[in-house]
């Protein structure tokens, strides 16, 4: 996260010499001894009890295979995690060691790594650092201490729904209360999608971010309020779906910095908004793409290899953190997938990294992120009651069902909260929440199971009791026979922030059958009813609703349906 960094007093160095006399080092290193390594150490980001700091070794002496940076803290400060490198702490002191890919530091050659803590009172920079029990010169040092900065997030709360309204966008209000029985939920906070880059100034006629934001000062009255972002244009983006792909081609990042993310950042760092609650959720479907669909797995696609090898997805998403972070009011989290995607074990860790990969690239680091969302515009049911993975039922575990597939999780709010812990054994902050897009995944109606399934075998006992009614987990557009779900709450289950509708409902997922735009928007088959699939849904039919249009655009049969089965019911 870039802050704005005010310049501390520069204090010169000890260095030990060549017979154990100590040398000042001068600011120009004229008379001095030769300076073994050079440490920068920056706060970056600061508020009222924590802090991250980055901090750049250089190494000037002899190549090293491993090293080890030490410093002592004057003050109380503590470090609760660490990246790039293995930061431990004892007392005051604190060591820095090299991971198993960075330990090479060459002559002239640097390593940075970063870490967050907490503090109380003063938050002073280390005086005396050392590399391998040699004294370093501190080539800089500094960070945020003006508490009036703007960027500085003081008033930044643990869970941003709690205590708080959450913004209702009035055109997807309208849409749904122009539906017969849409009055009932059209008063529902949904997320604000944008989706490209004229999407920022407004549409075809659309509110603007702007626009959006103004509305949402207005609805905000005297209280606290969340509005939802949907920041979703990445180059290439969705790889593996041709329904949602988008404007920008695979190698066009300048243009997303430059053009779609800056813009956006700009925007919400104006003050005019700055008592708003800004909740983020950071490009849908992408990083799981990189761990489901690339390489020789038979889930793989061509465009998810060439966003693998050009790093696109990880840089892109490592910016959005970066840039939408500085504003202190703005809640980043990072779409997770669901459970039907990445629950499986050669998924579920792998993806946490790829997650940690994109939170320190492109300058951003974990601090940036807030915490994530799972089942985004998907359909995973929140809970399963009728069966879990620890069953055995005519001689076979549940995990071996068709339904299950050896996957360890059956629903989202299991899979949500394990990930959280698995997510943060990879270094992201111990304060982390999840959301669970529960727009629709009700599975309600006359399908919906009173209890388990026969125990005949552990197929007809898993679906015959299974909430989600899809044919299969890896179908996910436009679900014949899906319902609202949950209706949005905060703090409803332990390490969950909130369940909330962040794929309006009504809103396709994609075209039945090609349809010319001037979205980007491409016609994938997983969309057509009629169409027998591919590996990623098993060859099976896609259950999806006919005469869809274009992803994005209203669907009246789709929201009747999704009304009518409902979960928990409409009134």
């Amino acid at each position: 996260m870039s802050r704005t960094r005010t310049a501390l007093l520069a204090a010169m160095a000890l260095v030990a010499g060549a017979t154990g006399t100590a040398y000042a080092v001068a600011p120009d290193g004229v008379g001095a001894a030769a300076v073994p390594c050079t440490v920068d150490y920056q706060v970056q980001n600061q508020w009222s009890t924590g802090f991250t700091a980055a901090v750049t070794v250089t190494n000037l002496g002899a190549a090293k295979s491993s090293w080890s940076l030490k410093w002592s803290y004057a003050g109380n400060q503590r470090v609760t995690s660490g990246w790039n490198a293995k930061v431990t702490q004892s007392g005051s002191n604190v060591t820095a060691a090299n991971e198993s890919y960075n330990g090479t530091l060459a002559t002239g050659g640097s390593a940075s790594f970063g870490f967050q803590g907490t503090y109380s009172g003063s938050n002073a920079i280390p005086a005396t650092f050392t590399l391998d029990g040699v004294t370093c010169n501190v080539d800089g040092g500094g960070g945020p201490t003006d508490p009036t900065d703007p960027t500085d997030p003081g008033d930044r709360v643990n869970n941003p729904y709690s205590g708080a309204k959450v913004y209702v966008n009035p055109e997807w209000s309208a849409n749904a209360a122009a539906e017969p029985g849409g009055s009932r939920i059209a008063n529902q906070p949904t997320g604000v999608w944008l989706d490209r880059i004229a999407a920022i100034n407004g549409a075809n006629g659309k509110m603007g971010l702007r626009a959006h934001l103004d509305e949402a000062l207005r609805q905000k009255g005297s209280g606290e309020l969340v509005i939802q972002l949907v920041i979703y244009n990445l180059p290439g983006r969705d790889c593996s779906a041709l329904a949602s792909n988008g404007e920008l081609g695979p190698t066009e990042i300048g243009r997303y910095k430059t053009e779609y993310i800056d813009p956006i950042a700009a925007i919400l760092a104006d003050d005019k908004y700055s008592s708003l609650r800004i909740v983020t959720t950071v490009e849908i479907d992408s990083l799981p793409n990189l761990v489901t669909n690339t390489g020789s797995r038979a889930t793989a696609t061509p465009e998810c290899d060439v966003m693998k090898a050009n790093g696109n997805y990880v840089k892109g998403v490592g910016y959005a953190l970066n840039k939408l972070g500085d504003a202190g009011n703005v809640y980043n989290y990072v779409d997770a997938g669901h459970h039907g995607w990445i629950g499986w074990d050669d998924n579920f860790g792998p993806s946490a990294d790829v997650f940690h990969d994109a939170a320190t690239a492109e300058g951003a680091t974990p601090a940036d992120v807030h915490g994530f969302i799972t089942n985004t515009a998907n359909y995973s049911a929140l809970k399963e009651n009728n069966f879990s993975v620890g069953q055995t039922v005519a001689g076979k575990s549940v995990r071996e069902s068709k339904w299950v597939d050896w996957n360890r999780y059956v629903d989202e709010l299991g899979f949500a909260q394990a990930f959280r812990n698995e997510l943060v054994s990879t270094g992201f902050d111990t304060n982390i929440g999840m959301l669970i897009d529960t727009s629709r995944n009700g599975w309600g109606g006359t399908a919906r199971p009173a209890g388990p399934g026969a125990t005949t075998s552990v197929d007809t006992y898993v679906d015959g009791g299974r909430y989600d009614r899809r044919i299969h987990i890896g179908n996910w557009c436009n679900q014949a026979g899906a319902g609202l779900g949950e209706r949005p709450k905060a703090a409803p289950e332990s390490g969950i922030d909130a369940y909330v509708w962040m794929k309006p409902p009504g809103e396709s997922d994609g075209a039945s059958k090609a349809i010319p735009n001037d979205e980007g928007k491409g016609f994938d088959r997983m969309c057509d009813p009629t169409y027998t699939g591919t590996p990623r849904n098993g060859h099976n039919l896609t259950g999806a609703l006919p005469d869809a249009p274009v992803s994005g655009h209203w669907f009246s049969a789709q929201f009747q349906e999704l009304m009518k089965n409902a979960y928990p019911p409409l009134p």
